[in-house]
């Protein structure tokens, strides 16, 4: 069986998408695209242009988000916001999205071509919040996709009660199949770690599910607080780590896994990746799995068939194990830089290191047990 473990479907930029109201949506899709490495360019001779001016962090006050005139063309299906009178886009989304949504109808077509048994939907404030529809769209293909269940990180805090009512109805009364909690929302509110303190009847809650839980992590609480180095960064991955060591100490029976696999990008040395030795630490933990994900998020620096990061996948298998990592695309999003198709090839024909019992496991067998299919 072959199980995408990371792939999305969402509904148009301009639809509310479980927020309040559609401005709200749109205002996390604004920020995101400041916040994002892809370039961005002017659309009237397509010379390349800064994104400052969108915002580089979400604030808790929309009224606080620079007045760009940022919007939504449904037709070329991507944003655009205009400064100093010139129209600007980029593609953190991929191109051709019209309205920018991504329907299980065209994940499921995409998953036929490629050859894919069944994908699981993650979620991402920027593409909404809304557990009815993910849940409309496992109903759609029920013996295809798996759907995770939003948290608003960012409301934790001050609304404990509420964010665990609504997680409580998503996997419970809506049947979705995991959680997903995005460690970089919820420094939005306060850089407190994550793993206790006023967090901890969220996680109480959250654990009792007995759902797995995907964190998907960055550089941590320095990065929110403006690092802007290399070296911050890569200590603030190491110190996010420390934060999960001690999360997965207090909820030893959690089955976990990380999306993405690292932040890569802090990593690239050149045209190779450094990592440092303490990066494996958390994986002493059996119960911890690993996403392989590298087109979408380095495959502007390295071409396919990827054979930069061989080396580190190697590693990958060496120090976590193949029944412990999970292959994921970020689908639609890794179409920026190859197709569904390619994002096996540079896997199932190129890394001839890896065993038929390893590939197996690494491109399906390990998911199915992560989600107990």
């Amino acid at each position: 069986m072959i199980i995408d473990s990371h792939a999305y479907c969402f509904q148009p930029g301009n639809h509310p998408a479980g927020f309040p109201n559609a401005a709200e949506h749109l205002a996390w899709i604004q920020t995101s695209q400041g916040l994002h490495h892809q370039p961005a360019w002017n659309i009237k001779d397509r010379t390349p242009a800064p994104s400052d001016g969108l915002g580089d962090e979400a604030p808790l006050d929309w009224s606080q988000l620079p007045d760009v005139d940022f919007r939504i063309d449904d037709q070329c299906g991507r944003v655009v916001w205009t400064i100093d009178g010139t129209d600007r886009t980029k593609q953190f989304y991929p191109p051709n999205l019209r309205n920018l949504e991504y329907t299980p109808h065209s994940l499921i077509a995409e998953m036929d071509y490629c050859g894919v048994d069944l994908a699981l939907i993650h979620t991402n404030p920027m593409l909404g919040r809304d557990t009815a529809f993910l849940a409309e769209c496992v109903k759609a293909y029920p013996d295809r996709l798996r759907s995770m269940a939003p948290v608003d990180e960012w409301r934790i805090l001050d609304e404990t009660d509420a964010v665990v009512a609504e997680l409580h109805e998503a996997i419970v009364d809506r049947g979705l199949h995991a959680i997903k909690f995005n460690t970089r929302p919820a420094y939005k509110r306060s850089t407190q770690a994550w793993d206790d303190g006023p967090y901890r009847p969220f996680w109480e809650a959250a654990t009792a599910l007995g759902v797995p839980i995907f964190f998907t992590m960055g550089t941590g609480p320095g990065s929110a607080a403006g690092a802007t180095s290399g070296a911050q960064h890569r200590q603030g991955c190491l110190d996010e780590h420390d934060i999960l060591i001690r999360w997965m100490e207090r909820y030893p029976d959690a089955t976990i896994s990380l999306t993405h696999g690292f932040p890569w990008r802090v990593f690239v040395e050149g045209d190779t990746i450094e990592l440092p030795d303490g990066i494996w630490t958390p994986f002493q933990n059996p119960k911890l799995s690993l996403e392989v994900c590298f087109p979408v998020r380095i495959g502007d620096l390295f071409d396919f068939p990827y054979r930069e990061v061989q080396p580190t996948l190697e590693l990958m298998v060496e120090r976590i194990g193949a029944d412990r990592l999970l292959w994921g695309t970020d689908m639609p999003f890794q179409n920026r830089f190859s197709t569904y198709r390619q994002s096996r090839d540079w896997l199932e024909k190129y890394c001839d290191f890896l065993s038929a019992e390893d590939l197996a496991l690494i491109m399906g067998g390990s998911a199915q047990r992560v989600l107990g299919l």
